[in-house]
């Protein structure tokens, strides 16, 4: 079943969106580059297109990363503290970038193909928590409007992004 992750706006004639679906569109995205790597890493055969990948991914990565951290985790951070899940959080997103970091200073093909795809792992790992836990909470707690204004927010920064 598909869902609707948008709505138009027949006055303004543009596309409203709330925050949680335009982040789960996001993930989508990601997890077919994801797939890609996977696919890619084993074939490689220089430690410079390892890392390349790396770096593409690292990138990718810190974009959504901080539009993710501004929108939905500051907003959040007290309930996620209630529930026992900021540290995680936080020790799933070093564990990414410590990964990432350790392919930058790989001597070696298999040391870099394996780091590359832990941090693939970790990432798979860590948007499946943000799905379950973070992306539910938002819609509980803030309201619809809300959403949708940071959901404009959101589309905002990738205009500017794109320019």
């Amino acid at each position: 079943m598909y869902r609707v992750i948008g709505k138009w706006d027949k006055v303004k004639r543009t596309l409203t969106m709330k925050i949680t679906d335009a982040l789960l569109a996001e993930h989508v995205v990601f997890h077919n580059i994801f797939d890609h790597i996977e696919h890619v890493v084993p074939k490689l055969k220089t430690l410079a297109e390892v890392k390349g990948w790396a770096e593409l991914m690292e990138g990718l990565l810190l974009a959504h990363g901080k539009t993710e951290e501004d929108l939905v985790f500051a907003p959040l951070n007290h309930y996620l503290e209630q529930l026992g899940q900021s540290d995680s959080f936080e020790h799933e997103h070093q564990e990414i970038d410590n990964s990432l970091l350790r392919v930058k200073t790989a001597r070696r093909l298999p040391e870099a193909r394996h780091l590359l795809l832990l941090a693939v792992i970790a990432s798979r790992k860590h948007f499946d928590r943000e799905e379950r836990i973070v992306f539910p909470l938002a819609e509980q707690v803030m309201k619809e409007e809300t959403l949708v204004e940071l959901g404009k927010v959101w589309m905002k920064q990738r205009d500017a992004e794109s320019a």
